[in-house]
């Protein structure tokens, strides 16, 4: 194998060799890793939405086999998928936005080393397979995070494998590249890949990489569309014949869902701090226990919507008649993704954030009796808001929203909605959830490695 990837390599080198154009050939050079890895990343997000979506649909259907089986799969899915990451891949838990966020501060000569912890095949496969036992055993997570982190790792290896003769590449902007092409392939909407790079992780100068940016979405995206089909994530609402009266509908649930996103961030990380106080497995695993204990009995006597990644709740609010939503939906919503996120296992929040809203406001939209027409502009500034008041990204999370439904005559109201929701999330907390994590994920690394040095000195001393 080693003598087939060398042949592989020197015969690269002697085709680049041959060319005679300084300029295209470095360009070239330049070019190639972003195009593999891209190329890799929309494979790569297809295969884990089928598998995700396979999850989902399993779980449906041992409960509509049995019910009470919800009491079975859930315990055993949400320790189970924290017991995999825990044991194989610790920085593989959770959405992995933050991850990718430490991995681009750490992306400097001197701290480089650490990425390996945060971004890798091995958290690939562990992510993947932790966020399957945990959509199966019901947990309200999504699949755009972890793609995310699948995508930094990918590019990060395309990165690591390219040989000493080639023109040096940077590592943050490789990162950075990989988790805009991420998004793009997973939610299909290159744009919004593109804005969540530069106002969600991008520190740097956007002429620096701009080129491999764009390219990158392109590539992850055709690829993804060429194996998945060209679709757009949710549809084609109708929002037609709608007034500028809605404006105030728009504006009440954008300031509800961005201060109830927020405050919710606040509660996940409060978890987090309480789970950090436990000794021992035996206390986790009680946590784990206890949480889908709560998940399963909402579930089963009141609403088993509260499951799964919450796309179901969209459709259905948006693309049917039955727009109606109880007052306790979206929070049971609420409760379902606090306690799935803060398990330990992995999967995101960004589809169950746009469930929320999306049931938030169809709720509203009933109280205020709005047409359905109304209610589906009312209930796409709800997911704007409530995304915004969680990522702190109000132009992603109208971008998002905007091409998952393709309603381009809607984008002032869900930039305002995204807007309306930042003001409001500010007053709550300073910092959005995934930053808060970024600085937890980084302090436990540091630490980490920390202990491990000691212990390679010590181990030292003693041979000597």
């Amino acid at each position: 194998m080693q003598n087939i990837w060398r042949y592989i390599r020197l015969s690269l080198k002697k085709s680049f060799d041959n060319i005679r154009n300084e300029d295209f050939k470095n360009n070239l050079l330049q070019a190639i890793p972003f195009w593999t890895a891209s190329f890799i990343t929309g494979i790569a997000a297809v295969l884990y939405a089928q598998v995700f979506a396979f999850a989902e649909k399993l779980m449906n259907i041992i409960l509509d086999w049995k019910g009470w089986m919800i009491f079975i799969i859930a315990p055993v899915g949400f320790v189970l998928s924290w017991w995999i990451v825990k044991k194989f891949a610790p920085y593989a838990k959770g959405s992995g936005i933050p991850q990718v966020m430490a991995a681009i501060d750490l992306a400097e000569p001197k701290e480089r080393w650490k990425l390996k912890y945060l971004l890798g095949y091995k958290i690939i496969f562990i992510k993947v397979i932790s966020s399957f036992v945990l959509v199966l055993g019901g947990g309200a997570v999504g699949r755009e995070g972890p793609t995310i982190q699948i995508a930094g790792s990918i590019f990060r290896f395309i990165n690591r494998i390219l040989p000493k003769w080639w023109p040096k590449i940077s590592i943050k902007n490789m990162v950075v590249t990989g988790a805009a092409a991420g998004l793009s392939a997973a939610f299909n909407t290159p744009l919004g890949g593109i804005v969540f790079a530069v106002e969600e992780l991008a520190k740097i100068h956007m002429n620096y990489f701009k080129t491999a940016l764009f390219t990158a979405v392109i590539i992850a995206g055709l690829t993804a569309q060429w194996f998945a089909g060209s679709y757009l994530y949710l549809g084609y609402p109708k929002t037609n014949e709608v007034t500028m009266h809605v404006i105030f509908p728009v504006i009440l649930v954008s300031l509800v869902c961005g201060f109830l996103s927020s405050r919710m961030s606040l509660v996940m990380l409060k978890i987090n701090k309480f789970k950090r106080r436990f000794k021992n497995d035996g206390q986790q695993i009680l946590f784990l226990i206890i949480s889908a204990l709560i998940i399963a009995t909402l579930a089963y006597f009141v609403n088993r919507e509260i499951l799964g990644s919450g796309k179901g709740i969209m459709e259905r609010v948006l693309f049917t008649a039955n727009k109606k939503e109880e007052w306790y939906n979206p929070i049971l919503r609420m409760i379902g993704t606090s306690l799935s996120f803060t398990s330990g296992g992995a999967g995101g929040i960004f589809a169950p954030a746009l469930s929320a809203g999306a049931s938030f406001g169809a709720f509203f939209s009933g109280l205020m009796q709005l047409t359905q027409n109304e209610t589906n502009v009312v209930i796409l500034a709800g997911m704007v808001a409530f995304l915004t008041g969680i990522t702190r990204a109000p132009f992603t999370s109208a971008i998002i929203v905007l091409e998952m439904t393709d309603r381009h005559s809607l984008i002032f109201y869900l930039m305002l909605s995204g807007m309306a929701s930042t003001l409001i999330s500010t007053l709550v907390s300073r910092k959005s959830l995934y930053d808060e994590l970024k600085i937890v994920y980084m302090n436990e690394l540091n630490e980490k490695t920390k202990r491990k040095k000691v212990n390679l000195e010590d181990l030292g001393k003693k041979s000597t």
